[in-house]
């Protein structure tokens, strides 16, 4: 049986689109249902269109509260019965009920290290604090910002003269491999998650190290 993905997006999609193209290279028994933006003028969008996406915008702007918009991203993503939400890039932190309702089977990817840095501001904040290895981490969502159980992280170090955006794009270019293959794990039942701890079942590296 296909796996059906959802996934969220906030921005230009990069990650998205990393996922996809992996899915097709790999040939996962996967079905992508649906592409939602809490932005109308999200790039990611149209990249979506062009491939054939199902694509809707829930502009969180037109809702009163934050409860609201949850209440209502949750009603249109249960319309799609996911087996599994991808957060790829999606800036915006779920409230309780919706991440209890997809507990489990909720993954976002984070650009840091977790638990170092979660939220926002995550490579000023590195450099700031003069750490030698920066990076990013997938991780299923739990109701507690970027601190979920821990599925696959990136490693990638810090170089003299690194500015915000250097290392953000350095960073950026990890998450594109650390990604689909987290998401690619779970599709094909190699994660086991004991005691608060996601294993890969056959013993894979759970760690990529990026030295460019």
């Amino acid at each position: 049986m296909n796996t059906r993905i959802l996934a969220l997006i906030s921005g230009r999609g990069s990650n998205l689109a990393a996922v996809v193209e992996a899915a097709h290279a790999q040939a996962w028994k996967a079905q992508w249902v649906g592409v939602i933006s809490n932005r109308p003028q999200a790039a990611g969008l149209q990249w979506a269109r062009d491939h054939g996406l199902h694509t809707q915008v829930l502009d969180h702007q037109a809702f009163e509260t934050r409860e609201a918009f949850d209440a209502a991203l949750l009603q249109s993503c249960k319309a799609l019965q996911p087996d599994l939400v991808v957060l790829a890039g999606f800036m915006r932190v779920l409230g309780e009920p919706f991440v209890r309702h997809f507990e489990g089977r909720l993954m976002n990817i984070h650009p840091s290290l977790l638990p170092a840095f979660p939220g926002l501001h995550t490579h000023r904040r590195a450099l700031e604090c003069g750490v030698k290895a920066a990076g990013a981490t997938v991780h299923y969502v739990t109701p507690t910002l970027d601190h979920g159980p821990v599925i696959a992280q990136a490693v990638v170090p810090v170089r003299a003269g690194d500015d915000e955006q250097a290392l953000a794009e350095r960073v950026l270019q990890a998450e594109h491999r650390l990604l689909p293959l987290a998401v690619g794990w779970h599709v094909n039942g190699e994660l086991a998650l004991q005691s608060g701890v996601v294993h890969h079942r056959r013993g894979a590296p759970q760690v990529l190290f990026f030295n460019e």
